[in-house]
């Protein structure tokens, strides 16, 4: 068993849970009770019930090569979302001058792609 990938899986369901609970409550609730138009407003929700999706499917690529490295690429390209994310979130805060502690979900995803990029060269 490879236990960096593991512990990126296990970090990568704690960032789902977070982003259910802790964002449903501070983010997603408020869209949802939002002024905005239907389409916008339930494209929102739309993608912020994907991006659930996509944390449990990354947990769940790490995971499973944590325990086969024939699904080691899985990981790399679980690893590879988890690299972009973080820039994205990083030059999103760049260009909207917003403070690291208002976006700090790429401190998140610099965590699992740190517990993973080990695990991809045992």
């Amino acid at each position: 068993m490879n236990s960096w990938l593991l512990a990126a899986s296990l970090a990568t369901l704690a960032c789902a849970a977070i982003h259910a609970f802790v964002g449903g409550r501070d983010v997603a609730a408020p869209i949802a009770a939002s002024d905005l138009a239907r389409v916008p407003r339930f494209t929102a929700l739309y993608v912020w019930h994907m991006v659930t999706v996509v944390l449990v499917g990354m947990a769940v690529a790490f995971a499973a090569a944590a325990w086969s490295s024939a699904m080691r690429p899985a990981a790399v390209f679980a690893t590879a979302l988890a690299v972009a994310f973080a820039l994205l979130n990083l030059s999103l805060a760049t260009r909207l001058r917003a403070h690291l502690r208002e976006l700090p979900q790429w401190l998140l995803f610099a965590l699992i792609a740190g517990l993973a990029i080990p695990g991809l060269w045992p």
